[in-house]
């Protein structure tokens, strides 16, 4: 008679074939584990990403755990906000930071045939995310990749604004990180990119600096403001004046 082993018992098998393993071939196996579940994922993703805007979805998991940053990886409900208002966008969208966001929007923003504009200033982080918009045969996002610019009171990216569109209906705004110099103040630069009825989603929220923003571009702008308290709570801005108009002014 054939005995199915006790859980415990598997437990431990697990265990000791984890210890006499090298650390540097675990971490490959690891790897590459992660690079076949993204692999996976992104094909399920690219095939419905209409079925991807709810939280607790189990392709946006994989495609978290693929990605393989969670700790600086957006939020499962921040990244189903993001893919929500990608389908729905009337326009342009415009991206400060890139990486797992990037590939996702930039894959709807392809089939919607809409223009996808994401602002980086580390290279290595821009290669990655480049790598696989190429794998995926993404090429809907013009990824734009410059060091942090010294703007006085704040330091944010340099974009290419004369090369951009005239307006953007979507800003998903995830970078750059929260130690930077002013925070993700820098966005007011952008102002005139804005119009009636564009949206930004802030992710971060949980930060003090960060909902200060969010308060006062409402009060600026006219906006609506939401938070979403979740696990990463985030910000989810309306503009509702006719011309939409950052204050230059926060710090």
């Amino acid at each position: 008679m054939i005995q199915t082993p006790h859980v415990s018992q598997l437990m431990s098998l697990r265990t000791k074939t984890k210890s006499l393993l090298p650390r540097r071939t675990l971490d490959r196996v690891r790897e590459a584990h992660r690079h076949h579940v993204f692999r996976r994922a992104m094909r399920r993703f690219q095939s419905s990403p209409e079925s991807c805007t709810r939280p607790g979805n189990p392709v946006v998991g994989d495609l978290i755990y693929g990605w393989g940053n969670e700790s600086w990886s957006a939020s499962d409900d921040f990244l189903v906000t993001c893919i929500h208002h990608a389908l729905n966008a009337d326009g342009p969208i415009l991206e400060c930071g890139s990486g797992l966001s990037t590939i996702l929007v930039g894959h709807i923003a392809k089939r919607r045939r809409v223009d996808h504009w994401a602002l980086e200033h580390s290279t290595t982080w821009a290669l990655q995310t480049q790598r696989y918009l190429d794998e995926f045969n993404i090429d809907s996002v013009s990824l734009c990749v410059k060091p942090l610019t010294n703007y006085g009171n704040y330091s944010w990216y340099d974009p290419p604004s004369e090369s951009m569109p005239e307006t953007f209906a979507l800003v998903i705004c995830d970078g750059p990180p929260g130690n930077t110099r002013g925070g993700r103040t820098g966005l007011a630069s952008m102002s005139e990119k804005l119009k009636l009825g564009s949206v930004i989603l802030l992710d971060d929220a949980v930060r003090v600096h960060e909902r200060e923003i969010a308060e006062h571009w409402t009060s600026e702008l006219g906006a609506s403001s939401e938070f979403f308290d979740c696990a990463k709570p985030y910000i989810k801005l309306t503009i509702q004046a006719e011309t939409g108009r950052l204050p230059k002014g926060i710090v």
